[in-house]
């Protein structure tokens, strides 16, 4: 968490990229998803960047023995499918939207132009790159070393963006506990076990939504 506040304490909060992308004349595409609806798909050709405008994307993976893994829940002001940049020929994941979203689509071309032209927006994007760098070290560190709460208590932080500057804790939209065992990386009924106990102990809130409190960090900090 600490390794999480000072990268999101460094990002270049002064450049707005939605601005940027509005006024700059960059060739992009406004794509709205329904609840539900595959932004993209694994395996499928990776050829434009994206940037949510609005709502909640899904990235998961499906290993080939048809075992899902979700590896992350993206927001407003987050960019994916940037691993064509790099030359990754087709999706490694499927993007969906949690709920409905807003997503500005750019081409590969068009992106590696306007980074090359663009000081403010590469700074943010390598930024996001960097944090998305530190955010997949602290999954792999937590799932060896943390017990199946610990990684449910940080992974809720996560998702209500505790601790980060520019996005105050905020209430989650509905989230099944599957998804969140996907995340977790254990069973839906261990995650429904420990749901349950952080609600009596008003370490969580459901009202019309799901409420983290900071007081929930005392778990995950806790020895």
């Amino acid at each position: 968490m600490a390794a999480k506040r000072v990268a999101a304490a460094a990002l270049p909060h002064a450049f707005d990229v939605q601005e940027f992308l509005d006024s700059a004349g960059v060739s992009r595409r406004v794509v709205r998803f329904a609840r539900g609806a595959r932004v993209f798909a694994q395996g499928s050709p990776a050829m434009s960047v994206s940037y949510i405008q609005s709502g909640q994307v899904k990235l998961s993976v499906v290993s080939r023995a048809g075992k899902e893994a979700v590896v992350a829940i993206l927001g407003p002001g987050d960019f994916f499918g940037e691993g064509c940049l790099a030359g990754q020929p087709r999706r490694m994941a499927t993007a969906t939207a949690m709920e409905p979203t807003t997503v500005l689509r750019i081409g590969k071309a068009e992106m590696m132009r306007t980074l090359h032209e663009q000081s403010g927006l590469s700074d943010r994007f390598i930024a996001h790159m960097l944090t998305r760098n530190i955010r997949i070290e602290e999954d792999l560190v937590d799932q060896l070393f943390n017990s199946s709460e610990k990684r449910l208590a940080r992974t809720l932080l996560l998702l209500a963006r505790y601790g980060e500057e520019a996005a105050p804790p905020r209430v989650l939209p509905r989230l099944s506990q599957e998804t969140l065992a996907e995340m977790v990386g254990t069973t839906r009924s261990r995650v429904n076990f420990f749901m349950n106990k952080f609600r009596k102990l008003g370490l969580i809130e459901y009202n019309g939504g799901l409420k983290i409190n900071a007081a929930l960090l005392s778990v995950f900090l806790h020895e």
